[in-house]
C-alpha cells in the first residue's frame, strides 16, 4: 500500500503577486492578458472568485462581471522561480516527486523515514514549510494513490489538508459525485445523468460491461475510478507525451486560409519546440467565438505543414458560420520508452 501526497497551490500566480503587493490581498485581483488583446484569465484570488472570475475566462468577461477587477500581466520567470522554491521543500522528505505543473505535484512517501513515516504529517510540515519560508498557502491530500490524493487535495482548500487512509477509501470514494473523477466534464456527466448515475456508488451495480459499452475505453477507465481504483506510479522522471503552440487571435477570423496563415506563423515555434523529435500524430485545435472548441488530428510520422494545413481545413467546417478565436497546433510524442516503476508493497503503515 502506497502513501501519495498531491500538493496544490493555492491561486499560485495570484499569490505571488500578493506577496510583492500585500495591499492587493482583499480586492479582486486576476493574473491575465489585456481585453483588448483578447485576453484570457490563467488565475484569480478569492475576493475575484466571489464575483464568478474563474481561470480560462476571457478579461473581457471578467471585467464586465467586475469592472474593479485588478487584471494583472503575469510574470512566468518569477513563477519559474518560486515553483523551484517549493520543489526544493518537497525533495526534503522524498526524492519520488512528479510535477506536474509549476503549482501542483504528486509526493510518494511510502519509504521515506521523516516524521515517523506519517504521510499526514510530512503533509503538514511540507505546507508548515511552505507558509514559513515563502509566505505562500498550500493545499494537500493524502491518500493510497494519485487519483484519491489529488481529489482530496480540493476538500479543504484553500490551506487545507484532506487526508482519506486506506481504511476509509470505500466510504469516501462511494459519496462523491461523479463529476469529482477526471475526465467527467459536463457533457459526459450530462451522458451520465442520463443513465441515472450521478454518484460513485451507483457505478458498481451498473457494470463494467455495460460502462464499456456505452463510452468504450473511458468506461472501464470510469468504473475503476469509481471504485478508487488507481495503479499509476509516481514519474519523477515524467515523460512529456506532446508538443504544441497556440495564438488567441486580435480579432475573429472566417476564412479557412486566414487559419492557413495562422498556422503557418505558428509552425516554426513548433518546430523549435519538437527539437527534431520523432511524432505519432498532428492535431489542429480551433476555438469559436462562442468560446466552444474542436480539435482535429491524423497519425503523421514527421511534423508536416501541408497536413496542418489539410487538418485546419477540416476542423474548419466545424465552426458553422463561427468565427475562430484561437489556433494552435499540437503534436503526440512518439516514446522510445515508457518509464515503469515497482509499487513497494507494505503489510501496513502509520497514516
Amino acid at each position: 500500500m502506497r502513501k501519495i501526497i498531491h500538493v496544490d497551490m493555492d491561486c499560485f500566480y495570484a499569490a505571488v503577486e500578493m506577496r510583492e503587493h500585500p495591499e492587493w490581498r482583499d480586492i479582486p485581483l486576476a493574473i491575465g492578458g489585456s481585453p483588448e488583446q483578447r485576453g484570457v484569465i490563467a488565475t484569480c484570488n478569492y475576493p475575484a472568485r466571489a464575483y464568478g472570475i474563474h481561470s480560462a475566462m476571457s478579461s473581457h468577461q471578467a471585467l464586465q462581471r467586475c469592472p474593479h477587477l485588478l487584471l494583472v500581466r503575469g510574470n512566468m520567470a518569477k513563477y519559474k522561480a518560486v515553483s523551484q522554491q517549493i520543489r526544493e521543500i518537497f525533495y526534503r522528505y522524498t526524492s519520488l516527486v512528479e510535477p506536474l505543473s509549476l503549482d501542483e505535484a504528486y509526493l510518494d512517501v511510502t519509504d521515506s523515514p521523516w516524521c515517523s513515516g506519517s504521510a499526514t504529517r510530512i503533509a503538514q510540515h511540507i505546507r508548515q514549510a511552505i507558509s514559513q519560508e515563502l509566505q505562500l498557502t498550500a493545499s494537500a491530500g493524502v491518500a493510497p494513490n494519485k487519483l484519491l490524493a489529488k481529489i482530496a487535495s480540493d476538500e479543504h482548500k484553500p490551506d487545507g489538508l484532506f487526508v482519506v487512509p486506506p481504511e476509509e477509501v470505500e466510504r469516501f470514494v462511494q459519496q462523491l459525485p461523479l463529476t469529482k473523477l477526471p475526465g467527467v466534464g459536463r457533457k459526459t456527466a450530462a451522458k451520465l445523468q442520463a443513465l441515472g448515475l450521478t454518484h460513485c456508488h451507483q457505478i458498481a451495480p451498473f457494470g463494467e460491461a455495460e460502462l464499456s459499452q456505452r463510452f468504450g475505453k473511458f468506461g472501464r477507465v470510469l468504473w475503476q475510478r469509481a471504485q478508487g481504483i488507481d495503479e499509476r506510479a509516481v514519474q519523477p522522471h515524467r515523460i512529456r507525451k506532446s508538443v504544441g503552440v497556440e495564438t488567441t487571435l486580435v480579432t475573429d477570423i472566417y476564412k479557412a486560409h486566414q487559419g492557413h496563415a495562422v498556422v503557418q506563423q505558428l509552425w516554426p515555434e513548433l518546430l523549435k519546440r519538437l527539437a527534431g523529435r520523432s511524432i505519432k500524430s498532428l492535431c489542429i485545435k480551433l476555438k469559436f467565438s462562442d468560446f466552444n472548441q474542436t480539435t482535429f488530428s491524423r497519425q503523421a510520422l514527421a511534423a508536416d505543414l501541408e497536413l496542418a494545413r489539410q487538418l485546419c481545413s477540416q476542423a474548419w467546417l466545424r465552426a458553422q458560420g463561427r468565427g475562430i478565436r484561437l489556433v494552435g497546433i499540437s503534436v503526440e510524442l512518439a516514446q522510445k520508452s515508457e518509464a515503469t516503476a515497482k509499487d513497494t508493497e507494505q503489510l501496513s503503515f502509520n497514516w
